[in-house]
């Protein structure tokens, strides 16, 4: 599973440019990594919530699209818990409930920082539906 999720990755252009990787994907489970760029950062100097919002939003979608071959984000909404430090953000998604045509998903959002410690900096759910046919 996790070679299709490989190939599913490298074929969203966005995701290449930023530098996303897929850690985990397993059946209703998926997680993604971000190094932090510069270029990522509000004027805060923390990651903008458009970076966290996009790693979400995949994470999401890869964890209930790993039940029907694909999936398509439906709808999604993060909360935003404390600001996120550190070099590297990780998104871990998994399925909470799915039917034969969408599931309801949950991700957690961390900042690792360099010795490895993870903050949670923001929690989102989504709805993620099979492709039409």
């Amino acid at each position: 599973m996790q070679a299709l999720g490989e190939r599913v990755l490298q074929a969203q252009p966005f995701s290449r440019f930023l530098g996303a990787r897929l850690d985990r994907f397993v059946e209703g489970e998926a997680q993604l990594s971000l190094a932090l760029k510069p270029e990522f950062l509000q004027q805060h100097g923390r990651p903008h919530g458009g970076v966290l919002s996009y790693l979400a939003d995949n994470a999401l979608t890869f964890a209930g699209g790993s039940l029907y071959g694909d999936g398509l984000t439906l709808e999604f909404k993060i909360n935003y818990v404390k600001a996120a430090k550190g070099d590297t953000l990780v998104a871990r998604a998994r399925v909470e409930s799915a039917g034969r045509q969408a599931a309801v998903c949950r991700c957690d959002l961390f900042s690792v920082a360099d010795d490895g410690a993870e903050t949670l900096c923001a929690v989102a759910q989504g709805t993620i539906m099979a492709p039409a046919a």
